[in-house]
């Protein structure tokens, strides 16, 4: 079974969240950052991973996704908050050397 990421994106003042699921969060965030995502973040420019978490399948992600999606704007800032206080792009943590620089 393939696995699968939830994952939230936001714009460069963490005004609007995107939240996300995929089977390539590295290709899938890369998409985004490009302008290849979807018309949401296009329009507000949620090029920024604030929160991604790893599932065993893609049914599971699926579940959360839905789940966070129905979510208020504070209980997902908490969430990320949890795991990323400063709000920071986790891109270069998820980035392996040499693949997809800007």
């Amino acid at each position: 079974m393939k696995e699968g990421y939830v994952y939230i994106l936001a714009n460069s003042k963490r005004t609007v969240l995107y939240t996300g699921v995929t089977s390539d969060l590295l290709q899938r965030v890369f998409d985004h950052k490009k302008g290849q995502g979807c018309e949401f973040s296009k329009k507000y420019n949620t090029y920024y991973l604030m929160y991604y978490d790893i599932h065993q399948t893609m049914y599971e992600a699926i579940t959360r996704e839905k789940q966070i999606k129905k979510w208020n704007r504070e209980w997902k800032v908490n969430l990320i908050r949890s795991i990323n206080p400063t709000m920071k792009d986790f891109w270069n943590e998820i980035l392996p050397d040499g693949r997809m620089h800007f």
